[in-house]
């Protein structure tokens, strides 16, 4: 079942709140936010999370160690097995098995009673836990390892892909720069682009990266490769042709007009929604855009504006705004029914 990381987040939600603790496997490639997603929304249920990497483990790292213990004679006695300090013995939460298939067939094997049965060797996973897992595909060349059929068999699996819209509300809740945004709302395409022959290739994960890169004025190429990284270079330079943004978003504006090359247009409509930080300045934009561009662009300010407030908690400010214009209230409807649906 392929999906996006906003509905694998709806799905993973659904297993919690139908308390539903049935052991699921989410596949997909590398860096487009599967253990992001996983950790979110145990935060936003309040469960604990617990990040295994089963690649990094031995046998004994999970089962525990057998320790001695002689009988209250002090003679003979039996061995216990002493489970390791990170599995939960108590509350709520994930357990999360990340990279479940690199590892090697015996940890494998190991984990699969963990994975049916909730326990392994003395250890019982407590009530109110799920097992989750992830791992990534043999097509994203991926070191990894065979899934034995038993082991396969014991999940539910989903296959989640790369999304532009899921990754906007992310990098707006995240804060990450606005140039970053604008360029892959220019070429969403270039969101996620495997190159297995290039150490360095773009996705959701190298793109925060890259953000970080680009804030502090180094060269994104070390995070999203050298293409990527050309391009991007060039779109940034195009931010010189912008108008005033900030004069725009205090309605002082009347003398600006929007460029009218698209990428320079994108970088204006997208630097607008982000750099808005209440309704009024929001309002503002919207109505210098309407004064100046087709339908279109009045669309992605709004998408990416609605996006841009839904990520930091403040969607009710653009109420008062849709009693004010009405195509500006039909446009922030069907943004939000969009987002949430």
């Amino acid at each position: 079942m392929s999906m996006t990381p906003a509905e694998l987040a709806q799905y993973l939600s659904a297993l919690i709140t139908q308390s539903l603790p049935l052991s699921t496997m989410i596949w997909g490639p590398p860096g487009v936010g599967k253990s992001s997603v996983v950790a979110q929304v145990a935060r936003q249920h309040g469960l604990e999370f617990v990040d295994v990497r089963l690649s990094q483990l031995a046998p004994t790292d999970l089962r525990g160690l057998p320790v001695a213990q002689a009988n209250e004679s002090g003679v003979g006695g039996v061995s216990r097995w002493y489970p390791p300090e990170f599995l939960p013995t108590s509350g709520r939460g994930v357990l999360f098995l990340d990279e479940v298939n690199m590892a090697p067939p015996t940890m494998q094997g190991m984990a699969q009673q963990l994975i049916l049965d909730r326990k392994v060797g003395s250890y019982e996973l407590p009530d109110g836990w799920f097992v989750w897992a992830a791992g990534n595909r043999k097509e994203d060349r991926a070191s990894v390892f065979d899934m034995p059929a038993p082991l396969a068999n014991r999940f539910l699996h989903l296959t989640v892909r790369p999304d532009f819209e899921a990754f906007r509300s992310y990098a707006l809740n995240r804060g990450l720069h606005e140039h970053v945004l604008a360029f892959l709302t220019f070429r969403p395409e270039q969101l996620h682009r495997l190159d297995t022959a290039q150490p360095a290739w773009p996705s959701p994960r190298a793109w925060e990266m890259a953000a970080r890169l680009h804030r502090a004025g180094l060269d994104v190429a070390p995070a999203i490769g050298e293409g990527a990284g050309s391009e991007f270079a060039a779109f940034v330079r195009l931010y010189e042709q912008l108008p005033d943004l900030e004069t725009v978003l205090r309605g002082d504006s009347v003398s600006l007009r929007l460029p009218a090359e698209p990428s320079v247009r994108y970088a204006a409509v997208v630097g607008l929604a982000a750099r808005a930080q209440n309704a009024q300045e929001g309002f503002h934009a919207f109505s210098w855009l309407a004064d100046q561009a087709s339908p279109e662009w009045l669309q992605l300010y709004v998408a990416t504006l609605v996006s841009k407030f839904q990520a930091v908690g403040q969607l009710g400010e653009l109420v008062g705004l849709m009693e004010r214009e009405p195509k500006l209230a039909e446009l922030i409807q069907g943004a939000v029914d969009m987002a949430e649906g």
